[in-house]
């Protein structure tokens, strides 16, 4: 499987939901960043990363 930008976000979202259920104390700062990143994905950091 190739990862491109469209695999991200889910991938960010399936790992943030990871943390949130083994570790809900840090629920506010994996909300944090997951919306930076989600925030630079939309804005088309990432596209100058590919190749």
């Amino acid at each position: 499987m190739v990862i491109t930008s469209a695999h991200i976000q889910p991938i960010v979202a399936l790992i943030a939901g990871v943390l949130i259920l083994i570790m809900p104390r840090f629920l506010n700062l994996v909300v944090a960043i997951y919306l930076i990143f989600i925030g630079l994905a939309g804005l088309g950091l990432f596209k100058m990363f590919h190749v």
